[in-house]
């Protein structure tokens, strides 16, 4: 069986746009408990991302979430393979990647979604590469 995203990502996501305030953000993310939140445009085109690490710090909470959201955003299409998403995270030291459909959002993948992954099995790992059967000539 072969999956993709749309398999795994988790929707609908919420998102927030650019200026609602840091303070509601924060009430919202504790409220619904998540730990990342995707911020888009009116278009509803991700422009970036915050997560509860992003919380930790001491910012006004009337401030736009906008002074605090990281860019760029990192975005996996639907239905690409989970390995894209993991090669992302892997990459750029993410725990979240946006998943879209066109250019909007359409979902959300973690980490903790692509270890789901594999820990139901619901894949088959390529075996890894074979040490190579020729032998060192010696001059």
């Amino acid at each position: 069986m072969t999956v993709n995203i749309d398999q795994i990502m988790q929707h609908p996501v919420m998102t927030a746009t650019p200026h609602q305030s840091i303070g509601h953000i924060r009430g919202v993310m504790a409220e619904q408990k998540i730990s990342a939140l995707p911020i888009v445009d009116t278009d509803g085109e991700a422009v970036g991302m915050v997560t509860a690490s992003d919380m930790l710090a001491d910012h006004p909470v009337d401030a736009p979430v906008s002074t605090i959201m990281s860019t760029p955003v990192f975005t996996v299409p639907r239905y690409d393979g989970p390995h894209i998403a993991a090669r992302i995270m892997r990459n750029h030291h993410l725990h979240h990647v946006v998943v879209t459909e066109g250019k909007k959002v359409a979902g959300i993948v973690s980490a903790y979604d692509l270890l789901r992954l594999v820990e139901d099995h619901r894949f088959t790992a390529k075996p890894g590469p074979t040490p190579s059967n020729k032998r060192s000539q010696r001059s």
